[in-house]
């Protein structure tokens, strides 16, 4: 029998090893940020096109469940058709997360000057002014954090987010995320409560609509014809407060010019007090936005992973 010892030992060099290496991955995080920001858009943009390119053309992981997404969404395309729209959808998510420098990184004057002109603001401005909160649905549609950014500016802000395990990462997030004077409020009971009380005080809460939440935290509905296990947390908030509720994102421009800051208000089943009514307007709401790019949407997340049967999807 190993001594108790020697045992304790070697889960202290396991445990050290995994820190060092969480570490160092921290650290080449923060300098390729840093590197990134500096990059013009264009350079940027031509370093995601190879390295979309790539991961279209290699076997991996995120290529399949971009496939196994776009081909379960869209049965009638045709595999040229299917193919041309998975290269562009790797090339966009290689192209945001290339573009986090600049959302995270650059001083915020420079970020902001990213978004060359905006839909609906006044629209949306108008509901901020009104005595009501906001909802503004964000969905992982081109880059979100620069929208976020846009959105938020000049505007009482609260947006919910999902804290990494990283120490070091969730610091990060905390620290460039509230740099405008957002507030954050974790995917927890204390963050709810918080969102809560910024709508009760007519202020705006952003969120991400098109997560997979936890099971108690949601209903299944259909996204674009496929049941999807939805938030309900929007329906919630919106029947005990009242609140108005947009969805937007920052549509990339061709040719690297930028952003367009697009805002559309919400479906208007979203209001409806019949909990799946309202869930089928949240995500006819997303739906709304994504026709609008759908090279740019993040088709290489697990929206599906979660099935009616518990059966495997990816």
């Amino acid at each position: 029998m190993r001594p108790q010892s020697s045992t304790k030992t070697l889960c202290n060099l396991k445990h050290g090893g995994r820190t060092a290496i969480k570490l160092l991955a921290y650290i080449l995080l923060r300098a390729s940020l840093a590197t990134f920001s500096w990059l013009p858009l264009s350079m940027l943009h031509a370093l995601a096109r190879f390295s979309g390119g790539l991961l279209f053309l290699l076997p991996n992981r995120m290529r399949e469940t971009t496939r196994k997404n776009l081909k379960t969404c869209f049965p009638d395309r045709s595999p040229e058709e299917l193919d041309s729209l998975i290269r562009e959808s790797l090339v966009h998510t290689a192209a945001t997360a290339l573009e986090m420098g600049k959302a995270w990184v650059a001083p915020l004057p420079a970020t902001l000057k990213l978004v060359r002109g905006s839909e609906g603001l006044s629209a949306f401005n108008s509901a901020v002014e009104g005595p009501r909160g906001v909802i503004l649905l964000a969905p992982h549609l081109s880059n979100w954090e620069v929208f976020g950014f846009f959105a938020s500016e000049g505007r009482p802000s609260n947006f919910m987010y999902q804290p990494p395990q990283h120490a070091g990462l969730d610091k990060l997030l905390r620290r460039v995320r509230s740099r405008n004077g957002v507030n954050l409020a974790p995917t927890s009971r204390k963050g709810v409560a918080k969102l809560l009380s910024a709508l009760k005080r007519g202020e705006i809460v952003g969120i991400l609509p098109d997560q997979v939440p936890a099971d108690a935290g949601g209903a299944f509905s259909d996204f674009y014809g496929q049941p999807a296990l939805t938030m309900t947390l929007v329906s919630k908030l919106i029947q005990r407060t009242g609140a108005l509720v947009f969805c937007g994102f920052a549509e990339r421009l061709p040719e690297s010019k930028g952003f367009m800051a697009v805002f559309e208000p919400a479906d208007e089943a979203i209001y409806s007090a019949d909990l799946q009514e309202s869930l089928k307007g949240l995500n006819r709401s997303v739906e709304s936005l994504v026709n609008r790019a759908l090279p740019q949407y993040q088709w290489e997340y697990k929206r599906f992973r979660r099935r009616l049967d518990n059966s495997e999807f990816y």
